[in-house]
């Protein structure tokens, strides 16, 4: 098994009063070569817009384009015709394909929207753009992982154009659990929410994350109440 460890306070980080975002990999005026991407994750943003403000539309072009709100509500609108609001415990999923418009805003004006904005490559180009969204509340399991997106669009939760596996944790303290990856030569990137696990004698804090590959499985032990984001994608593109 190899690792790469990005703590927390490695990130990039960019404070434009209205948006305070952390950037796990390069994005935006945050460059370093050496974090452009696990495989086909490509961004991994994790942003707090204030009050009444947001993202104006602007465009994207092939990229899976994944939102998971975890404090909040944040409103989304497209050149699609979709205007939806989404909230802790949903996920969103935006296949930009042959190309969307899109805003973003924070829709209540006396509390922030804490969300995680995360782009994988597709493996296919020019595909028809599309929206989906879902609540994961009945997916949800204490002390296991539950998977919230996959390839297929038959299984649990939303699905994209990519051998890509997410899933969600919420562990208790002193529970371990092991996730075990769906396709040979992928890779995981594990991004902890809440609380403080332990890999294999690697502490991890909160937003803290670690890529992990040349492994079929990982398992990870709450060290105290902790939540957990597993990617799972291809590492070649």
């Amino acid at each position: 098994m190899k690792t790469i460890l990005h703590t927390a306070e490695s990130r990039g980080k960019a404070d434009h009063g209205w948006l305070n975002s952390y950037h796990s990999f390069s994005f935006a005026n945050y460059h370093n070569p050496e974090r452009m991407n696990f495989g086909v994750l490509r961004v991994l943003n994790d942003d707090t817009v204030s009050g009444g403000q947001g993202f104006g539309q602007h465009p994207h072009k092939n990229m899976e384009i994944i939102s998971i709100p975890l404090k909040g509500d944040l409103e989304h609108k497209d050149s699609m015709g979709n205007t939806t609001v989404i909230k802790e415990g949903d996920v969103q999923v935006m296949s930009a394909g042959t190309g969307v418009f899109h805003s973003e805003y924070n829709k209540n004006k006396n509390e922030d929207v804490k969300f995680l904005q995360i782009w994988v490559f597709p493996k296919t180009q020019n595909v028809t753009p599309r929206y989906d969204q879902i609540s994961t509340q009945d997916l949800a399991k204490k002390n296991s992982f539950y998977q919230i997106l996959s390839p297929n669009k038959t299984d649990q939760g939303v699905w994209i154009h990519q051998d890509a596996w997410f899933s969600l944790g919420d562990f208790e303290s002193g529970v371990t659990s092991t996730y075990t990856l769906n396709k040979v030569n992928n890779g995981l990137y594990l991004f902890v929410l809440e609380g403080n696990v332990n890999l294999k004698g690697q502490e991890l804090k909160k937003r803290d994350g670690i890529g992990i590959w040349d492994t079929n499985k990982i398992s990870i032990t709450a060290n105290s109440p902790s939540k957990l984001l597993v990617m799972e994608v291809p590492m070649e593109m």
